[in-house]
C-alpha cells in the first residue's frame, strides 16, 4: 500500500515503494539499510549547548543562509548524528543549499553527559530547547522536523505538546514506535530475531547505565542492571525511575506518540511499514481524524529500511519521499 492511508491534503510519492530484489523480508530490509548507508558526511559545524540542569547537548550543523529551509533531525535509539540515515538527510540538505541540525541526544555524541538521566522515547525538553536555539540563531526560513524510530516518537510527541505554538512548519516521522509497550513486546519476543534486536540495543544501554551507576553511587542497582535481559527489565530498572516514571508500563503509556496524534497542528507525513519487526503499526492509525496528518503505510520496508532499487545500487525510498514532501511544502509556501 503506497497511497495515503488517509489525508486532509494530498501527497503522493513520485515512485511507489518496491523492495529491492532479494530484500523483500523485514529483517533483510532493516539490516541491509543499516549496513549499507553511506557514511560520507557533508561539512559539519558542531555546537555544544549548556542546559538548564547543568548538562549539555551537542548538535551538528550544515550551515546555510538564514532565509533558506532548515531541517531539524532526530535520531533513533543509540543512534547519533553519524548514523547513516542521519548523514543521508544532512547530505540531502547540503545538496539543496538548505541548512540542517542533527541533534545528538544526551550521551549519544561520543561523550557521556553529566547528569544521571540521558534521553528516552518521551523526553522532549532537549528537542524543544534545540528548536528554540535554532530560531535564536536568526534562522528565518521554514524549519522542518524529521525523526527516525525513537526520534520519530519524540518528534511527534513534541508536535502534539506544542500544538499551534510549534516552531516547525512541517514534519516527517519514519518508522515510529507509536505504541512503546508493543515495541517492547516485539523486542522482548522469545524468538531468534527478538533476541538479536534485543541484544543489539540492550548491550550499549546496559554499558551506559553501568557507567552512570559508577558516576552516581547508589542511584542504580548495578547487579540487577547486569542481569537485565529484556526491555521491560531495563525500563523498569533504569529508564522509568531516572526519568520520573513509576515503572516501565507508566513510561510506555505516557510517552507513546500514538494517542497524541490528534493534537498535532503542523502538516505531518508518517511513513511506516506493515512488516516493521520493531515498531508495529497494526491498528495504531485506525480512525485517525487529524486533517494535518497523512500516513503512508507500505506492505514491506522493515524498520528504517525501505530499500528499493537493487542490492548493487540501493535507493532509500523513505529518505527520497521525505525530501519530496518537504520540497513540496517549500514550493507551496513560496509566493509565485
Amino acid at each position: 500500500m503506497n497511497a495515503p492511508l488517509r489525508a486532509g491534503w494530498t501527497f503522493t510519492p513520485k515512485v511507489p515503494f518496491r523492495p529491492a530484489t532479494g530484500l523483500s523480508g523485514p529483517h533483510a530490509q532493516t539490516l541491509f539499510a543499516y549496513l549499507t548507508h553511506s557514511w560520507r558526511s557533508p561539512k559539519l559545524h558542531r555546537e555544544r549547548w549548556e542546559t538548564h540542569d547543568d548538562d549539555f547537548i551537542d548538535a551538528d550543523f550544515v550551515l546555510a543562509p538564514p532565509d533558506v529551509p532548515h531541517l531539524a533531525i532526530f535520531h533513533g535509539l543509540e543512534g547519533s548524528s553519524s548514523s547513516g540515515y542521519i548523514l543521508a538527510m544532512l547530505r540531502a540538505a547540503a545538496d539543496r543549499g538548505w541548512g540542517a541540525m542533527a541533534l545528538n541526544f544526551r550521551s549519544c555524541s561520543g561523550e557521556m553527559n553529566r547528569q544521571l538521566r540521558s534521553y528516552s522515547s518521551g523526553e522532549t525538553h532537549d528537542p524543544a530547547f534545540a528548536l528554540e536555539k535554532i530560531r535564536k540563531r536568526g534562522i528565518t526560513g521554514p524549519l522542518y522536523g524529521i525523526g527516525f524510530s525513537l526520534g520519530a516518537n519524540v518528534l511527534l510527541k513534541l508536535l502534539a505538546e506544542q500544538g499551534d505554538d510549534s516552531p516547525l512548519s512541517a514534519a516527517v516521522a519514519v518508522s515510529t514506535p507509536y505504541d512503546l509497550a508493543s515495541c517492547a513486546r516485539a523486542l522482548d519476543a522469545d524468538s531468534r530475531w527478538g533476541a538479536f534486536y534485543r541484544s543489539f540495543y540492550l548491550r550499549p544501554l546496559r554499558r551506559k547505565a553501568l557507567r552512570k551507576a559508577a558516576q552516581f553511587p547508589g542511584a542504580l542497582d548495578i547487579l540487577r542492571i547486569r542481569r537485565s535481559s529484556t526491555f521491560r527489565d531495563f525500563d523498569d530498572l533504569v529508564t522509568a525511575p531516572v526519568n520520573g516514571f513509576r515503572d516501565a508500563d507508566d513510561y510506555w503509556s505516557r510517552c507513546s506518540s500514538g494517542p497524541m496524534l490528534e493534537k498535532i497542528r503542523r502538516r505531518t507525513l508518517l511513513i511506516s511499514a506493515k512488516d516493521d519487526p520493531i515498531a508495529r503499526v497494526d491498528g495504531v492509525l485506525d480512525g485517525l481524524q487529524n486533517p494535518h496528518i497523512t500516513a503512508l503505510v507500505t506492505e514491506q520496508g522493515g524498520h528504517v529500511g525501505f530499500v528499493s532499487g537493487s542490492i548493487l545500487r540501493p535507493r532509500f525510498w523513505s529518505e527520497e519521499v521525505t525530501m519530496q514532501f518537504l520540497e513540496e511544502q517549500q514550493a507551496a509556501a513560496t509566493p509565485a
